[in-house]
């Protein structure tokens, strides 16, 4: 999928140049389009999206693209505070009102005074302190803890949250009024996966920062191999594209990335999305296909060892059968997903031979195929180099 804008307005240019953010996709370029518009605006704005996806850059945007980028920014991870400590932590405290409150102590929004305070995993605030904040939103006062003195605070107040803050006001987890007073404006961060092109930039980006960090040869992708890690979904986003790159980057530094590689790397996810070409309503053509069977071969990785285990602990020797499932799919061993070299769709067909007899077949007909070339059959089969030649030394194939 390639979703770049064409034009990108000076001022997100400014901003992704001024916080590093990397990709020209229009999602991300509209997100932190909005964050620029509403900040010259004083109002409170609520920022949406994954763990990992870089809520964190759009309340720096907003700090410094405001009236009050010369005042203090303040972040707070809320999540990361007991709960006894965070009204402390956020309004203050009086000398002696809680065991080891040795001096008094300005808190956040005190010493935030004329600035902006981002309030992160907003959601794990507890309900009392949820009732105090709103009070702040409303009326700019609050109470230090231990004491009866109102105090006033001018403060700007951005939130972000990965919880679905309508469904936890419906579990009675987070006050309707606050959500309200909150989300006066909403600032929703794409997924990684809705990124398209991003996901290649971001990857160059940190194999290139990882070299230079770890004083390693560069390491790059191959087409197929960028290819298949914009159609993962990055459940973790882009904490976890970083993580991933950095791996190869220490482990296989100077050396290019292929598409096995990728698939053997990626850790088991049961929910794969849809192939993009799909999605942007591509005609269907064979690379298509090849792209959906990728990802079924993901979604079934976990299967796959389930069965193993199962055949290992019974010794049962009996022939192995596909599976029907609900919606009639029927499911193979991925190794046998991995013996598709024929006609797409082609599945090898249920023959009575054990799991290992269809492996070898697949392996003996795809070494065939390529005049004997290990390199080119393991790209054919799927699977790394390194367990091709594992799986001729096992299967004793000459």
């Amino acid at each position: 999928m390639s979703d770049i804008k064409s034009e990108i307005p000076a001022e997100v240019t400014a901003a992704k140049q001024r916080f590093s953010i990397i990709g020209n996709s229009s999602v991300l370029i509209r997100a932190i389009e909005r964050a620029i518009r509403v900040a010259p605006i004083d109002l409170s704005v609520l920022i949406t999206g994954e763990s990992g996806s870089g809520k964190e850059f759009f309340p720096k945007i907003i700090h410094q693209f405001g009236a009050r980028k010369h005042k203090k920014y303040i972040a707070v991870n809320c999540g990361a505070i007991p709960e006894g400590t965070i009204d402390s932590e956020l309004f203050g405290h009086e000398k002696g009102s809680f065991t080891g409150a040795i001096s008094s102590r300005k808190g956040y929004f005190e010493e935030a005074d004329g600035g902006t305070i981002f309030l992160d995993e907003v959601a794990e605030l507890p309900l009392t302190t949820q009732a105090r904040l709103l009070r702040v939103l409303e009326t700019g006062e609050f109470l230090k803890v231990g004491s009866s003195s109102v105090l006033k605070t001018d403060i700007r107040i951005v939130a972000a949250t990965n919880v679905n803050l309508l469904k936890a006001v419906e579990n009675g987890k987070f006050r309707e009024d606050l959500y309200y007073r909150l989300s006066t404006i909403r600032i929703d961060v794409p997924n990684l996966h809705d990124r398209g092109d991003d996901i290649s930039l971001l990857a160059r980006k940190f194999a290139s920062d990882f070299s230079e960090k770890y004083l390693t040869s560069p390491i790059s992708f191959s087409e197929d191999a960028m290819r298949a890690m914009k159609l993962y979904r990055w459940p973790g986003n882009v904490r976890q594209l970083k993580n991933f790159v950095e791996q190869f980057a220490l482990f296989s530094a100077g050396k290019e990335i292929s598409r096995p590689d990728i698939i053997e790397a990626l850790p088991l996810d049961r929910s794969v999305n849809s192939t993009p070409a799909l999605a942007a309503g591509k005609p269907h053509n064979y690379e298509t296909e090849r792209e959906m069977l990728w990802q079924l071969m993901l979604s079934l990785k976990a299967e796959l060892a389930e069965l193993k285990s199962r055949i290992m602990t019974t010794h049962d020797s009996s022939p192995i059968h596909p599976t029907h499932t609900s919606g009639s799919l029927i499911k193979y061993p991925v190794e046998d997903l991995l013996g598709v070299t024929t006609a797409v769709g082609e599945y090898p067909a249920a023959t009575g031979n054990t799991l290992e007899d269809s492996e070898r077949e697949a392996i003996i007909a795809s070494l065939q195929r390529n005049n004997g070339n290990k390199k080119r059959a393991a790209e054919e089969l799927g699977i790394s180099l390194r367990t091709l030649y594992r799986k001729i030394q096992d299967f004793n194939i000459e």
